[in-house]
């Protein structure tokens, strides 16, 4: 592994202390190690139990750990019913600004109605503990209701990001097996409508295992209704009853909670399945560890709910604590490029959570539209959902953070449940690094090892591991425990395989530096190369494609594809477009390639392996490097012949 060029000695002391040296953050750490088990029941105590576990961790049968084991809980009375009999009543859970402008507020006691009035007509429906709800919404008040009802039941969630295309949801849905969707009629979108109930009736024609489906009235655009099966969503809240009371079903603490469905290197998405009470508990401590929120905060995450960011951070963690969120439908440049500095101006916004994506879209916009909006209500930023480089952490401290905010730089995977390497300002704010994530929370041994499982010297570039168990961490892969062994824990036994590149530097700070596998961090969203190459050879015009990722200034990645055409299809831009709107359709707007190179044939090994490192070399202008084992030399003259075209494509 090659020696990393990254500024390991720069330090930004936030804390005002330069004396700190991580020493309360290192004992805590070390006291979490030396005795787990004592740690993790002490901390578990922060969650109200029907009844306390039997074994903190068991681990008779790795890597399936079964954490808080015996324990009976139920999420829906953490995240609500403990608040509404406390002082918190009447504390604001929710702030929801849409994309026209309006503004919803629920307290804690009304969020507490509406989950069970939803939950009263989910039950009414048929909704049984185990039973699984897709739910395919964008980023409006009725989602977390959805996600709370159905867990309030004991029912199993699976959130379908509302961009995804009506083949992509049914094939959640059947993989799930869900037997109720909620829907809405359609989003806002850039000022536009976007039908998602049709999408939702093109997936419905190949999901068998439907027997209703809950649409909520977002647009009032009209809507195909199929009697008996499609219901709206306001009218089973009147049906309901406004006294509507449902008592929260007591889950073990390893009953399934929700599956979250994650790219693979495989064409076939992974459905990561998280249990309830570990992952709780890590839910709640990580956020109270990394930002410490108090009563008066205003938190907001951008993400969407569709995602794993949004399911721990937008509903499960702030809830649990009893914070108020924001969260917001749009976009971050519509109708102006200063919404969200209107946003956190208007509402008082104090902790802000983003992306690196995010981030460098604002540092092409300039400091002007910031530098007009008064955003001294923030006290604490913080990134999420791929590495920030220095250049971008550097200008979100200094422009929005004025050089004096902490940005909490956050890692962690839809598999890891909540972030696993930051660095704490509820524990101890270390000196910060840009671009580094710092160090392991509690209990994380996190290590960077070669490619034979070998510890790596300081600043060489390796494979991020860890080393133990923690509460947040997947059960395993719904419905496919093989392939979640194998693919988590079949490189190194009972070690888990993040996929991701690290290195270490002379302090133990950690730097992340993207995927080791073939997906692809396209704007903080993890799609499979293979997915999208599946998806390009299912168009009628291509007999191969290989997709990578090339990097963006502001995406983090973009997609690149080429392809091989049919013996009877000939290139040309028309075709481009078509295959371009095939993407979209299929897999959705977000998997849509930066540039499609049409090629005679791709780099391949004499066993027919196409050789993507070729293919990257070219787009990017590096070294081949060993050409050996491939089987045709003429295919690489036929992939740098496409350079210029690619070239115009990208500068678009």
């Amino acid at each position: 592994m090659s020696e990393a060029n990254l500024p390991f000695n720069e330090k930004v002391y936030v804390n005002k202390d330069k004396s700190s040296t991580g020493e309360k953050l290192k004992q805590e750490w070390e006291k979490s190690i030396n005795n787990p088990l004592k740690f993790w029941a002490e901390k578990a105590k922060a969650i109200d139990w029907f009844k306390t576990w039997d074994r903190v961790l068991d681990d008779s049968n790795p890597p399936f750990y079964k954490w808080f084991s015996g324990g009976v809980l139920n999420i829906t009375y953490n995240a609500l019913d403990r608040h509404v009999k406390s002082k918190k009543k009447n504390k604001l859970a929710y702030i929801w600004e849409g994309e026209r402008g309006e503004v919803k507020t629920y307290t804690y006691y009304q969020l507490y109605r509406e989950v069970n009035k939803f939950a009263k007509a989910l039950k009414d429906f048929g909704l049984k503990k185990g039973d699984r709800v897709a739910v395919y919404l964008p980023m409006i008040p009725e989602l977390p209701i959805t996600l709370l009802a159905t867990v309030r039941l004991g029912g199993v969630h699976t959130v379908v990001f509302s961009g995804f295309s009506a083949e992509a949801l049914a094939d959640r849905i059947n993989d799930s097996g869900a037997k109720i969707l909620v829907t809405a009629d359609g989003s806002y979108r850039r000022g536009k409508i976007v039908p998602i109930k049709n999408n939702a009736d093109q997936a419905l024609q190949n999901t068998p295992n439907i027997e209703k489906v809950i649409v909520v009235k977002r647009t009032g655009k009209e809507v195909t209704m199929k009697e008996g099966r499609d219901h709206w969503y306001h009218e089973t809240l009147t049906n309901a009853g406004a006294s509507a009371y449902v008592e929260p079903e007591p889950m073990q603490a390893t009953d399934p909670l929700f599956i979250l469905y994650t790219s693979g290197t495989t064409g076939k998405p992974k459905g990561v399945q998280h249990g309830t009470g570990g992952y709780l508990v890590w839910a709640y401590w990580t956020l109270k560890w990394g930002f410490n929120p108090n009563e008066e905060d205003i938190w907001w995450c951008t993400a969407d709910i569709g995602w794993i960011t949004g399911h721990t951070y937008n509903v499960y963690a702030p809830l649990s604590l009893g914070i108020t969120s924001l969260f917001f439908e749009g976009t971050p440049d519509y109708p102006a490029k200063d919404r969200w500095w209107n946003i956190i101006e208007k509402h008082g916004v104090t902790i802000l959570y983003t992306t690196p994506t995010a981030v460098r879209m604002f540092m092409k916009f300039g400091e002007e539209l910031i530098n007009k909006h008064n955003l001294s209500t923030l006290r604490l930023l913080g990134t999420v959902g791929e590495p920030i480089n220095p250049e971008a952490w550097k200008w979100y401290y200094n422009v929005i953070g004025k050089k004096k905010l902490p940005i909490i730089d956050t890692w962690w995977q839809t598999e890891t449940g909540g972030y696993m390497i930051a660095p704490l300002a509820g524990i101890e704010l270390v000196p910060l690094k840009p671009g580094s994530a710092t160090y392991p929370l509690p209990s994380i041994k996190a290590e960077v090892y070669n490619e034979k499982g070998e510890t790596v010297d300081v600043g060489v570039k390796g494979f991020l591991v860890v080393k133990s168990q923690w509460p947040g961490m997947l059960q395993t892969l719904w419905k496919d425990p093989e392939r979640f062994k194998q693919t988590y824990f079949g490189r190194w036994p009972n070690i888990y395989y993040t996929g991701d590149y690290a290195v270490k530097d002379q302090d133990g700070y950690l730097w992340l530096l993207g995927r080791a596998d073939e997906v692809l961090k396209v704007a903080g969203h993890r799609l499979g190369t293979v997915e999208i190459e599946s998806a390009l050879v299912s168009h009628p015009a291509v007999s191969e494609a290989a997709v990578l990722g090339k990097e963006d200034p502001v995406k983090g990645e973009v997609p690149v594809a080429f392809v091989v055409l049919r013996s009877d299809i000939s290139p040309s831009e028309e075709l481009r477009l078509d295959l371009i709107k095939h993407i979209r359709t299929t897999i959705g707007p977000i998997a849509t390639p930066a540039a499609i190179a049409m090629v005679k044939r791709l780099p391949k090994t004499r066993s027919g392996k196409i050789m993507r490192r070729l293919l990257k070399a070219i787009l990017t202008g590096a070294p081949l490097g060993d050409i050996s084992t491939i089987e045709d030399e003429a295919s690489i003259e036929d992939i740098k012949a496409t350079y210029e075209d690619l070239k115009r494509q990208l500068e678009k």
